[in-house]
């Protein structure tokens, strides 16, 4: 039933069968139903999704009233507001289930025990926080330094089919374009 994850940490670090035991006695899987916001704006986030199957985004509603996507998360991939998880602060993002997902949930305080008992997992999250770290500069980069057809062409070679999972909308908000000017780019009118 954690299959995925525990695959995904054995990626990092080794664990052993009695940490195994540990972690699978603390986790639960739990279905989203797709469209289901599991964070809003102004809550404090005290859980980190660890997505098995499915799809989910982070985004704002900006002030002009749209929705503006910052992240997807898609299988084997960890989503959450890491300051407000962090720092038990009111959120300043929501993040909603694009498709049906199965996930991991982990509350704060389960991840803070498992953190003392499984000293590895300090490790393992410091590695998948370095690289969605990563991941999310190379965003801003791309925002800055490539024209919206660029920031397309590139972000669909990099993941085909993902492109085909989310709304047209979504991943125009994420790449930082309307709708409309996507619908041109897909029909080779730019």
């Amino acid at each position: 039933m954690f299959e995925s994850l525990f695959n995904h940490i054995e990626k990092f670090v080794p664990l052993k069968p009695s940490e195994i035991d540990i972690l699978e006695s603390s986790l639960s899987l739990s279905t989203i139903k797709k469209k289901t916001l599991v964070l809003q704006e102004g809550e404090v986030c005290d859980i980190a999704y660890f997505i098995v199957t499915g799809c989910m985004r982070q985004y704002i509603i900006n002030d002009k009233g749209s929705e503006q996507t910052l992240q997807f998360g898609i299988e084997n991939w960890w989503i959450t507001d890491y300051l407000s998880y962090h720092n038990n602060t009111p959120s300043h993002f929501y993040i909603q289930a694009v498709e049906n997902c199965e996930v991991i949930a982990i509350e704060k305080p389960v991840l803070e025990s498992l953190l003392i008992q499984i000293p590895k997992l300090e490790r393992y999250f410091r590695i998948v926080s370095q690289k969605s770290f990563g991941a999310a500069q190379m965003r801003i980069k791309f925002l800055f330094t490539m024209s919206a057809e660029e920031r397309y062409h590139h972000f669909n070679g990099l993941n085909p089919e993902f492109v085909q999972r989310v709304p047209q909308y979504m991943l125009a908000s994420y790449l930082d374009f309307s709708a409309e000017f996507m619908s041109k780019i897909r029909a080779g009118k730019v």
